[in-house]
């Protein structure tokens, strides 16, 4: 295990000596400053995970210190030591980012738990960081055409106002992309990123989903539940299938947009929260409020910065370039080398009109790097769009046939019905709980 190291910064020799003899003792490594000045010299010649620092040095005092160590490091944990504590000093040195603040004389078992929480969340925090960045490399906008270059230029623009977004486009285009990296680079990116498809939960309880609801509230709300509105406070709500909303909903919605207040269900209090609205639909919504299924006020509302996401068919130039991504991608995920793709293999899928744009590409070379043993992709290899289907005729029981029928024909009514479970059910007269038991049984993977 890699050792921690604190720095100590006091001018009173004892108790550098008892607080370094201590903390070795325990394990860390310590380097100690007998002043402020000192003690940035070693910040820049060291990288210490914690510092204990003492108010009172000559030269620059331990708040100006703790100033000058924030402006260089603003992650690094500082815990200040006073003998002549006080709650206004203490007060301000927790304004200024100090972790803790503890007076003389020091319980040294303070001083070892206080240590030891602070570098804790030290590394949870550099964990989390990680993990962040990590996820963050999946949202990749990939393709050099014209109408790539055009949407990553509206971007750009739209990530750095806080602005409602529309994003358009057809199923499987990418929207859900674009709605995380507008996010990423917008002055929101530390702050949450809440998403909700509005497609996927029934219309009975979406309005708890959006506003949360209160304890005893309707039945089966057995507790307080805070809803997506106020999980975004300071950061994005992104509303996906927001063609999808019930009239009713989206009037609150637009009320909540105008005035950035709403209730709980069932309660009576006023919540106030600033998030920013990124929606985004494969409706034409013109369309659909000529035909009295949505608003034209909270389209007016949710319209302020328009951006189309284009079909893949449209821009078949970025097949390459997108499948040599993919191809990256799952190989890192499954641990294998990336695997080619003949010339031939490639026209064929450039070929192709991919009606379940990106979202079946993907699938298309996820399916190619797990059940193709070969380095190499030719077109024996490739089975796209409706021979994608199993041949029924090469299963030797009626029961297998059936089974696997009933699968794809499955698949392909949630895939026409945009993976909206209520819908699905509802066309192929089923009841949602028998549909929902098919698609666990059958082992469907929903987007």
């Amino acid at each position: 295990m890699v050792e921690s190291t604190v720095l100590i910064v006091d001018d009173e020799e004892g108790i550098r000596e008892s607080l370094s003899g201590i903390l070795e003792d325990e394990g860390y490594e310590v380097l100690s400053s007998s002043s402020g000045e000192e003690a940035l010299k070693a910040l820049k010649e060291q990288s210490p995970d914690l510092i204990l620092l003492d108010v009172w040095l000559p030269g620059i005092d331990g708040i100006k210190t703790l100033k000058e160590i924030k402006g260089l490091k603003p992650d690094l944990p500082v815990i200040m030591i006073s003998g002549h504590g006080n709650i206004e000093l203490a007060v301000k040195a927790t304004r200024m980012g100090a972790y803790d603040f503890l007076e003389k004389p020091l319980s040294l078992e303070r001083v070892l738990l206080a240590a030891k929480r602070a570098i804790e969340k030290r590394t949870l925090e550099m964990e989390y960081k990680a993990i962040k960045q990590d996820f963050r490399k999946k949202w990749k906008l990939t393709g050099d055409s014209q109408k790539m270059k055009q949407v990553r230029e509206q971007i750009n623009m739209a990530a750095q106002s806080n602005s409602r977004v529309l994003i358009l486009g057809e199923s499987g285009s990418g929207k859900e992309l674009v709605a995380h990296i507008l996010h990423d680079n917008s002055n929101r990116a530390e702050k949450p990123f809440i998403e909700m498809n509005c497609a996927a939960i029934p219309q009975e309880l979406i309005e708890s989903e959006l506003f949360g609801h209160e304890k005893g509230s309707f039945t089966g709300a057995f507790e307080k539940k805070k809803g997506k509105f106020e999980l975004a406070d300071e950061g994005t709500l992104f509303l996906d299938e927001v063609g999808d909303m019930s009239l009713s909903t989206q009037s609150k919605v637009l009320r909540v947009l105008e005035t950035q207040e709403f209730q709980r269900v069932g309660g009576s209090r006023d919540i106030k929260v600033d998030v920013r609205i990124i929606a985004a639909t494969n409706k034409d919504l013109i369309e659909e409020i000529r035909k009295g299924n949505f608003r034209e006020d909270l389209l007016y509302r949710l319209n302020v910065i328009p951006i189309v996401v284009p079909a893949l068919r449209s821009r078949k130039e970025d097949i390459p370039t997108l499948v040599e991504y993919f191809f990256e991608y799952f190989a890192a995920e499954y641990g294998q080398r990336p695997k080619k793709i003949t010339s031939e293999g490639l026209k064929m899928l450039e070929a192709y009109d991919w009606p379940g744009n990106i979202r079946e590409l993907r699938n298309v070379i996820e399916r190619l790097v797990i059940m193709t043993p070969s380095n190499t992709i030719t077109p024996k290899n490739l089975i796209i769009g409706e021979s994608a289907r199993s041949d029924y005729f090469a299963f030797k029981t009626l029961r297998e046939a059936r089974e696997s029928f009933e699968k794809d024909f499955i698949t392909k009514k949630l895939e026409e019905n945009n993976w909206n479970i209520s819908k699905t059910a509802e066309v192929l007269d089923v009841e949602r709980s028998n549909l929902h038991r098919k698609i666990k049984a059958y082992d469907i993977k929903t987007p």
